[in-house]
């Protein structure tokens, strides 16, 4: 896969499909295998630019402080790397926060805005209860064992019924996860990015036509989160999927690529 240096590392990235860009930014721990539900579909009306956040999948790894300013600095190095002035932006979990801010910070480069199970961090958001963060840092925390790290979250992003009805997705995520493990000290070092960010008094500046997705069952980031920003974001939808977890994009794959395609195609 190919990768481009941008602020002194080497960004991992892949492109499919053609037609106007769309950015997909993925979230924590997250590597550009996190949208196979989507490529497939969305790469058919548009040309998808997948990309490995520094710290994981095959972009480079620093060990030092990470940002979400940093991650959006990022975000914008590929574009013009790529020769992209303007593109789609579409954020999952932290892809959504680093999403906020890029678009707040480069506001010139991002078309339309779409924001997956994500909030605008800090304070005035919505957290989950002191149990379920517990049970959520357990799920996520890297052991060293990627195919049990992989199901544990399986186990808290998604429904017990879909589980049970799609083992054959949860093997295939498995199976990739086991072959590009994150290095524990990367994750760290991602998750720090989050200490003291938040947009909560910013996002209304922020012009793009918004998209906010949500699962209704999503442990990891309260569903109000989404209703907060759509309150706050002028000019923002908000689609609430039935049935899904934090891996709306996953669990509910189909309905999200289509909200998706017809919100970024104008209607």
């Amino acid at each position: 896969m190919p990768k481009v240096e941008v602020n002194g590392i080497r960004i991992n990235y892949e492109i499919h499909g053609s037609g106007e860009p769309v950015v997909l930014i993925g979230g924590l721990g997250a590597d550009t295998f996190l949208w196979f539900c989507q490529v497939p579909e969305l790469s058919e009306h548009f040309q998808l630019i997948a990309f490995d956040n520094r710290g994981a999948g095959e972009s480079d790894k620093p060990d030092e402080p990470y940002s979400i300013p940093m991650f959006a600095a990022d975000t914008a190095g590929l574009m013009r790397a790529l020769d992209i002035d303007r593109a789609h932006v579409l954020g999952a979990s932290l892809g959504g926060l680093i999403a906020q801010e890029f678009a707040l910070t480069y506001p010139s480069m991002v078309d339309r805005l779409v924001l997956v199970c994500t909030s605008f961090a800090g304070r005035q958001s919505v957290r989950p209860s002191l149990l379920t963060v517990l049970s959520i840092l357990m799920a996520v925390r890297r052991s060293g064992n990627p195919e049990a790290d992989t199901r544990r979250s399986f186990a808290v992003f998604t429904s017990r019924k879909w589980r049970q009805a799609h083992p054959d997705v949860i093997d295939r995520f498995v199976e990739w996860r086991v072959a590009h493990p994150q290095p524990p000290y990367a994750f760290k070092r991602q998750r720090g990015s989050l200490k003291g960010f938040t947009t909560a008094d910013r996002v209304a500046s922020i012009a793009a036509p918004t998209l906010i997705v949500h699962g209704d069952s999503d442990r990891v980031v309260p569903v109000a989160n989404a209703r907060l920003l759509a309150e706050r974001i002028p000019n923002s939808r908000l689609v609430i999927l039935e049935d899904s977890g934090h891996a709306c994009s996953i669990d509910q794959a189909d309905t999200f690529n289509r909200v998706v395609i017809d919100f970024l195609g104008g209607r």
